[in-house]
């Protein structure tokens, strides 16, 4: 399994003033803290940084133009895999030569590491521009249709039902060929067998979930490849899950990394978020069913070191860390995306994460995989010689 990044950039309030500067201050210092953390990772050896797009977000995820970050890593950076994650597909977000363009040219600018991830947010988002709800999942397709043809054809034009377009040649064409491969988010079964049918990688981007949970969205993802009809030119099957995580030294680090008051700012954030703008329409009860830790915890009913207990979260010492990072390669996990920059945990505290799971994680992983790499060779020269009826060791030893 790879380790990989997600990143948000998170704001987190309260900030250290009012309007016009407490905003501004905290964007500032993020935008710079966390640009630093990528670069150290990629030195390190950590696989993609995967970076959202999200609009009119609070304390999280301040970050509405990836393709700008993206494209100022890709000169500062050597090997790291850019991650759109996600580009929001549905037409009324944005123009399909917009998407076109963008990811092309950051996959230009960093020659050819570009990894394209598409989904459709939320109705927070896409009340906000319109978009047309029941139908976006068929324009997340018809829209990825219309850029890979836009990428494979010298000039492009289409009459469809979701587009107008005249004969025009978009420029520029990906540095991949024939482009970068294609993820789809997902957080239900039944999303994660829409990425699965068509072809595309899967990003898990559910939470706080037991890994009994996320095995099961990742076999519906799995049975559904079995009969893929790719939706671009590029199969993907590879599972992309993200979690929590912070390695230090030693336990005894997470009080002063405030790492548990961390985890509660993002789990009271998310729900905040969801019942101010994605479930006001439900009464008080099925809100508190949403997510019933919130009340659970201020009748101190719940322990937020139980997401640790559960391996929901990967969070230990190095040793610890690398145990709970099997768990997800055994559910079918191929790269774990680590959310290392989340509430209150200090700069140099990630800093200091990011270094322990490079130098002390990845080889280890690195050794799983070379021995998994020999064992299925091993059992694929086994079952050549016995299926042609070759003596046995024979195939090795020639």
């Amino acid at each position: 399994m790879e380790l990989g990044l997600l990143y948000e950039f998170d704001a987190p309030q309260p900030w250290a003033g009012d309007h016009p500067w407490g905003q501004r201050t905290a964007e500032r210092t993020i935008y710079q803290e966390n640009i630093q953390q990528i670069v150290l990772a990629d030195k390190l050896g950590f696989e993609a940084v995967w970076l959202v797009e999200h609009h009119f977000r609070e304390n999280r995820s301040h970050m509405p133009c990836s393709e700008a970050v993206l494209g100022a890593l890709s000169q500062i950076t050597e090997r790291i895999k850019l991650g759109f994650g996600v580009v929001l597909m549905p037409h009324e977000f944005i123009h399909p030569v917009r998407i076109a363009e963008k990811v092309a040219t950051v996959d230009l600018l960093s020659r050819g590491r570009v990894i394209w991830g598409m989904g459709r947010s939320t109705p927070m988002e896409q009340q906000a521009f319109g978009v047309d709800i029941p139908n976006s999942k068929e324009k997340i397709k018809a829209a990825a249709r219309s850029v890979v043809g836009m990428w494979e054809q010298e000039y492009y034009e289409e009459d469809s039902k979701y587009l107008k377009f005249p004969r025009r040649m978009v420029t520029p064409k990906p540095y991949q060929f024939p482009h970068p491969p294609a993820w789809m988010a997902a957080s239900t079964e039944s999303s994660a067998k829409m990425a699965g049918e068509n072809g595309c990688g899967l990003l898990v981007f559910s939470l706080l979930q037991p890994l009994s949970q996320l095995k099961l969205v990742i076999d519906a993802y799995r049975e559904a490849q079995k009969t893929a009809v790719p939706l671009t030119k590029v199969h993907t099957n590879k599972v992309g899950a993200y979690t929590l995580v912070h390695c230090a030294e030693t336990r005894d680090d997470f009080g002063t990394n405030r790492l548990w008051e961390s985890m509660w700012w993002w789990y009271r954030g998310l729900a905040e978020f969801h019942l101010k703008w994605e479930m006001a329409h439900l009464t008080p009860q099925q809100q508190e069913q949403m997510f019933p830790l919130m009340q659970a915890r201020a009748r101190g009913e719940f322990d937020i070191t139980e997401f640790d207990r559960e391996d929901m979260v990967v969070v230990g010492t190095p040793d610890e860390c690398l145990r709970k990072l099997v768990r997800y390669e055994e559910a079918g996990v191929d790269q774990l995306l680590c959310y290392l920059n989340f509430g209150y945990l200090p700069h140099d505290a990630v800093m200091r994460s990011i270094e322990l799971l490079g130098t002390r994680v990845i080889p280890e992983l690195k050794k799983r995989g070379s021995g998994s790499l020999a064992v299925g060779l091993e059992h694929g020269i086994r079952e050549a010689e016995r299926k042609s009826g070759i003596p046995s060791g024979w195939i090795k030893n020639a």
